[in-house]
């Protein structure tokens, strides 16, 4: 959405870069190269690295860090087993909940298989999936104890479903607002102590 898209251009802008922005998708990284390439254009302080199908996950660690102000884009490869500590990274957003696609084969035949049985696929398969998924993304953060900075869940659905309350209690112990502006003001107060 729109919305989401101004928003994680705000908190990039906010936070100096230093981003990880994960997404639940391809066209989800297209678009926001799309959005931010022009938002971001002509400023050489807000680089932008975009992983692509086939790409190496550790180059696009590497350039990462050896960038502090870049933001890097991707999908599920960078939710997990990606280790970038300290300042290079101080802001992790979340398009959307992480649910399996339904075309995903594996995922589909065990939900089917829970509903057959009198359970809920959705609740027994999709549901623990996407809490370990925003589990492992919020992880790329917090990778030492001196570590700081926001993870931004850009989908609503993490306060306005009843699920939601499931998710976020698979989540590290976080200090939580929906107050965009508190959350933009921490990141530019965390960017200004990063430059001095």
């Amino acid at each position: 959405a729109e919305e989401a898209l101004d928003e994680r251009g705000d908190l990039i802008d906010a936070a100096g870069g230093r981003t990880l922005s994960l997404f639940s998708s391809w066209r989800g990284v297209e678009r926001a190269e799309e959005y931010l390439s022009v938002r971001f254009k002509g400023r050489t302080d807000r680089p932008l690295i975009v992983a692509r199908k086939g790409d190496s996950v550790s180059d696009l660690v590497r350039r990462f860090r050896e960038s502090p102000e870049s933001s890097l884009l991707g999908t599920v490869s960078l939710w997990q087993g990606i280790d970038v500590p300290g300042n290079t990274c101080t802001l992790v957003t979340i398009d959307r909940i992480p649910f399996p696609r339904p075309d995903e084969p594996v995922m589909s035949a065990r939900a089917a298989q829970a509903d057959a049985g009198g359970g809920s696929g959705f609740m027994q398969i999709s549901l623990p999936r996407a809490a370990l998924l925003l589990a492992q993304g919020t992880g790329r953060l917090i990778r030492s104890v001196e570590d700081r900075g926001v993870v931004a869940i850009l989908d609503s659905r993490i306060v306005n479903k009843r699920y939601g309350s499931v998710l976020l209690n698979s989540m590290p112990p976080l200090w939580r607002t929906s107050d965009k502006a508190v959350v933009r003001e921490s990141l530019q107060r965390l960017s200004n102590q990063l430059k001095d």
